[in-house]
């Protein structure tokens, strides 16, 4: 997204304004009242300020199809829309560890699996960088800075963490990344100017505080960060998948995922065995949709004219659910319905990753080389970081040149 050139003069003229040349284009404020202009680089950061996508996933196993209507099948549709500039797209290998210390092989061996799902699923590393966290160290350093921005009761309101805390049974023993990663995951996303952050529902919490780290910073040390958006699934039914259990959410700890590599028999096994309404014991008897595991996956994934295909005796979700909400309808059927659409969904991905995996070696070149360019990103961002909080101190000539000219004075 390029601005006009005097749009970009006037966003120029507007910022220097509202902070009074307090170290966005001058060094000090001895350079002030506006008579020096942004050199030719700054000029271009502002000229050609885009749209940008961060994003990413734990790789503490393969991807379930929450992971898939939750987030990635989105970031696909992002990345091939052209709106955006910049793709960003993190295997999380360092966040996997806050709570895998003691198990790296987990993580080491998940990385492959989580790649080939990315690349499985459409994303394309010559539209979206795909690269590993660890091998950013720039997070780290930023993650440093951020936490002297949030207190320890901040982190504690955080609901995200919460309930992660409780779902694996944290309580006083919770290991301190663990608990700091929402400040973590702040970095991971401010470090690429990230302007949108498309992730599921559970994942709200997380960009709002980053969004209040961005704010604290810019406000302490003068415009720097970028504050990034949300994006939820269009569908409601995409927010948060529910497990084939019933449980509230899907999750590979849990054990009640449907994974997108799984084989044809595996998906059938676990459609088969999916919880459904519990007072639901006849086919004849009135059947309850709203809760129920099976209707939120048909929400999800089921179009018109999968009906057309596999069920020809309705036209659509709406008559499957009023028939079996009056009752005559039984869940066997409408599992087998199920099974027909995600076979339909999955089996593209699924032929599409026993493929890639052929070249195992290709896919860790695509990952270094990624790395590599989020990591000159991340830089660059560090740089300006380290500018506004004046920590450059070899860079700042003129804090040298002032200081040496105030000891030879002393000195006289």
């Amino acid at each position: 997204m390029k601005l006009p050139f005097f749009a970009a003069v006037f966003s120029v003229w507007r910022m220097v304004g509202r902070r009074e040349f307090s170290g966005v284009f001058c060094t000090s404020k001895k350079q002030l009242s506006g008579q020096r202009w942004p050199d030719a680089e700054e000029m271009r950061g502002i000229y050609q300020m885009g749209k940008i996508i961060l994003t990413g996933d734990r790789p503490t196993g393969r991807l379930h199809v929450g992971h898939y209507v939750g987030s990635l099948k989105r970031r696909v549709e992002l990345q091939n829309s052209g709106e955006f500039d910049e793709i960003y797209i993190m295997i999380a290998d360092a966040q996997a560890l806050t709570d895998n210390a003691d198990n790296p092989e987990k993580v080491r061996q998940n990385i492959i699996e989580v790649a080939l799902d990315y690349l499985a699923c459409g994303l394309d590393p010559e539209k979206s960088v795909l690269f590993i966290q660890s091998q950013v160290p720039e997070l780290c350093e930023m993650t440093f800075y951020y936490m002297d921005l949030v207190t320890v009761s901040r982190l504690q309101r955080n609901p995200t963490v919460k309930s992660e805390i409780q779902m694996r049974n944290f309580e006083a023993s919770i290991p301190v990344g663990f608990f700091t990663y929402p400040i973590s995951q702040a970095a991971d996303i401010t470090a690429f100017k990230a302007t949108t952050v498309p992730v599921g529902e559970d994942q709200a919490p997380m960009i709002e505080q980053t969004r209040e780290i961005v704010h604290k910073f810019n406000s302490v040390y003068g415009e720097t960060l970028v504050e990034p958006d949300i994006l939820l699934p269009d569908n409601k039914a995409c927010l948060r998948l529910p497990g084939i259990d019933g449980k509230a959410k899907m999750s590979k700890s849990l054990g009640n995922c449907i994974y997108l590599s799984d084989s044809e028999d595996e998906i059938k096994k676990k459609i088969m065995s999916m919880f459904t309404d519990p007072n639901h014991l006849k086919v004849e008897d009135p059947g309850q949709v709203e809760g129920n595991p099976v209707f939120i996956y048909l929400d999800a994934f089921c179009r018109d004219e999968h009906f057309e295909k596999y069920l020809p005796d309705y036209k659509n979700l709406d008559e499957l659910k009023a028939h079996y909400t009056r009752g005559g309808l039984g869940d066997v059927k409408v599992k087998r319905f199920l099974n027909s659409v995600l076979q339909d969904e999955l089996r593209p991905i699924r032929e599409r990753r026993r493929e890639i995996a052929k070249d195992i070696p290709a896919v860790y070149r695509i990952l270094e080389e990624g790395s590599r360019k989020a990591e000159q990103k991340a830089a660059q961002t560090l740089a300006e970081m380290k500018r506004a909080m004046k920590i450059n101190y070899f860079e700042d000539k003129e804090l040298i040149a002032e200081q040496a000219e105030r000891f030879r004075t002393e000195m006289e």
